[in-house]
């Protein structure tokens, strides 16, 4: 099986920053893109960054110049820079692995999206 374990969540003050991070291990052969989703309570999941295997990245309005993702693929991690975080950005984050394929059998490979448990990120006013 894929785990993707995140780290780096806190509780921080308005005008903060924090950078979370997000390792995918598993038998795996390659993943497309990585990227970071976030939930506040009461709202649907959406889209904060992506990165893909190609090295293209795309950001949420909200979060434009002031977030940055990256990725090391030879780690399979993504990270999340955060920084003059707000208030509203109070959610947590989970992180996402598109399309990763991974060994099942000497002779057969699967593919297949992963999420991570999410990690509590907390911006104080």
């Amino acid at each position: 099986q894929v785990q993707l374990v995140e780290s780096g969540g806190g509780l921080v003050q308005a005008g903060g920053s924090l950078r979370l991070s997000c390792a995918a291990s598993g038998s795996i052969l390659s993943i497309d893109a990585m990227g970071w989703y976030r939930q506040a309570p009461g709202k649907q999941r959406e889209l904060v960054a992506t990165f893909t295997s190609s090295g293209s990245s795309d950001y949420a309005d909200s979060v434009k110049g002031r977030f940055t993702i990256s990725r090391d693929s030879a780690k399979n991690t993504v990270y999340l820079q955060m920084n003059s975080l707000k208030p509203e950005d109070t959610a947590v984050y989970y992180c996402k692995a598109d399309k990763v394929r991974r060994r099942t059998s000497p002779w057969e490979t699967l593919q297949s999206d992963y999420w991570g448990q999410g990690t509590q990120v907390t911006v104080s006013s």
